[in-house]
């Protein structure tokens, strides 16, 4: 099995996080925050809004089962990415969509990607797409928060809809 990684932020990453569990070839997916200046931040710090990272969660994914432009398309499934620095009622750049790239290939093909998608919006999309620096996992708590806590409102309200989203549009992929 070759695996590869994907970093990806839009809007809290509890519900990202829960999206992606669904499918077939997704090895871990760990809950995190990337693309800012603090070293180390706790979420706490994410959530003021002051240390420039994004909430984001990290994939490794099998690459026999899904490729990077597979885990793209599920990523633009669940979040809108023409909210700027928001996702429905989360607000703050901590929200933003971004895609934090780990090569040169896939900055390139989510530029690319991106682009494409303008045309499929009234609205321009907002997503960022830059190289990831450093990745910094987010507190034990936060890992697998939907799995934990599936009765918890946020979840039920915000992640249940990613989810079936995933299950219906990416049946041949889900687990």
């Amino acid at each position: 099995m070759t695996t590869a990684r994907a970093t990806l932020g839009g809007g809290c990453f509890w519900c990202i996080e829960a999206a992606f569990e669904e499918l077939d070839g997704i090895e871990s997916v760990t809950s995190g925050y990337a693309g800012g200046h603090v070293e180390d931040p706790t979420y706490e710090q994410v959530c003021s809004g002051e240390t420039g990272h994004a909430e984001v969660v990290q994939l490794e994914y099998d690459t026999d089962v899904l490729g990077f432009e597979d885990v793209l398309k599920v990523f633009f499934t669940v979040h809108d990415p023409t909210q700027l620095n928001r996702q429905g009622p989360d607000v703050g750049t901590q929200y933003r969509s971004i895609i934090l790239a780990h090569d040169d290939d896939q900055r390139e093909f989510a530029a690319a990607f991106v682009g494409e998608l303008d045309s499929e919006y009234d609205d321009d999309v907002v997503t960022e797409v830059v190289d990831l620096e450093t990745f910094y996992e987010a507190e034990e708590h936060h890992q697998d928060y939907y799995d934990k806590n599936p009765n918890d409102r946020y979840c039920t309200f915000h992640a249940d809809p990613k989810i079936e989203k995933v299950r219906e549009k990416f049946a041949t992929k889900a687990r």
